[in-house]
């Protein structure tokens, strides 16, 4: 985990793009955000640039590929496992179901998206701020 890498976010909705850019730009973090509209776009990403993101924020129901499929494939791929890039379902909904399949593919957080901005604002801070702390095995090389 590199906490100044990019976060990436998989989410297919604009408008919940833009409510994101304007979060990110107000709580002033460094990292670039990367948006991406579904999950075969963000894997390929992943698998092609040596980037080394700080954490993946992602929808579960998206075109192509869903939240689930997309945890998976990074979940067994070992050059993707290598990174320990923290995975977290920042999702419109959640069942028990949902929730159970989520962290039997070890996701490191389901959140649901608040309905007000303020609530998602300080949603997104208390994600950020916490992975900024969390050490990584990454950080003893």
């Amino acid at each position: 985990m590199n906490k100044l890498g990019p976060i990436i976010v998989i989410e297919d909705d604009v408008d919940d793009q833009l409510i994101l850019v304007e979060i990110f730009a107000r709580l002033g973090y460094v990292n670039k955000i990367r948006f991406f509209q579904d999950g075969d776009d963000a894997l390929r990403y992943l698998n092609e640039s040596d980037d080394q993101p700080f954490l993946i924020l992602s929808d579960i129901n998206m075109p192509k590929m869903d939240g689930f499929e997309l945890r998976n494939k990074i979940f067994t791929n070992e050059k993707l496992q290598r990174k320990c890039i923290p995975y977290l379902f920042f999702t419109t909904g959640a069942t028990k179901k949902a929730v159970l399949d989520a962290y039997s593919l070890s996701v490191q957080g389901f959140f649901v998206k608040p309905t007000s901005f303020n609530d998602i604002e300080n949603t997104i801070r208390k994600i950020i701020e916490y992975w900024q702390v969390c050490l990584a095995p990454g950080e003893f090389e």
